[in-house]
């Protein structure tokens, strides 16, 4: 969530009429997320989605996302990468060093915030600004392959819930992920649980979304794997952009 790099970014904008929120997608729930959203203190609202309600609604198929909404109500861009700028926060040492993903796995360390600051500056008359019919093209399609893999993520969850991690969870989980491949908040919930659940309690492990060497990983994908390929199409995107 960068939280800390979000207040900031939020501190600097509020004069100028821009109010952040950010949203966890988090089927653990509220008590996953406290520790770090209490330990940032952030003084915007930050939210907890645990039924991945931003998936359906606005087409969220990773995190970070961010979506503009004007003073109307209206949604003006969607869908960008949402990366604040790092921020230095002291590490277990003592020692400060950079904090966030800015600049890491391929995102911009300043192109989002720079985005923010123009919409802040020009408002509706930003370039930045997406009419209606491109909010629209810019939306991610809802096929019945994306309505049955919502399903599934959804029965995937009861089933962690009240059977951890069986056949049947496990098969439902596949089943979203090979549906909507593209959506990796269902990829890295599955991820983040199954290695919290095989560890040893230590909340380090909910960020282990890979599988260690010659340790038996039961999903299609891994994270790695993931932000790899994400990476390789972001830099195809920029050549052809050139």
């Amino acid at each position: 969530m960068d939280l800390p790099g979000w207040q900031v970014l939020r501190n600097e904008l509020a004069p100028q009429g821009i109010e952040i929120v950010t949203v966890g997608l988090e089927m653990g729930g509220v008590d996953v997320l406290r520790p770090y959203i209490d330990d940032a203190a952030p003084e915007h609202p930050s939210l907890i989605d645990e039924a991945h309600v931003m998936d359906a609604l606005f087409g969220v198929t990773n995190i970070p996302e961010s979506i503009w909404i004007d003073e109307q109500g209206q949604i003006v861009r969607v869908r960008d990468a949402a990366v604040p700028p790092p921020v230095m926060r002291p590490n277990a040492d003592g020692e400060l060093e950079p904090y966030g993903m800015g600049g890491r796995y391929g995102f911009d360390a300043d192109a989002d915030a720079n985005r923010l600051r123009e919409w802040a500056a020009n408002g509706a008359s930003s370039r930045y600004v997406l009419t209606p019919e491109e909010v629209i093209a810019r939306s991610v399609p809802r096929p019945m392959s994306v309505s049955q893999a919502a399903a599934h993520f959804e029965l995937a969850q009861h089933l962690w819930r009240s059977d951890g991690f069986g056949e049947r969870t496990l098969s439902h989980f596949a089943q979203a992920h090979t549906l909507q491949p593209d959506n990796i908040t269902y990829k890295r919930q599955a991820y983040s649980a199954y290695s919290y659940g095989r560890s040893d309690g230590s909340e380090v492990s909910r960020f282990r979304q890979a599988p260690q060497e010659g340790e038996p990983w039961p999903f299609v994908s891994d994270f790695t794997a993931d932000m790899a390929r994400l990476r390789a199409e972001r830099d195809a995107q920029k050549q052809q952009q050139q």
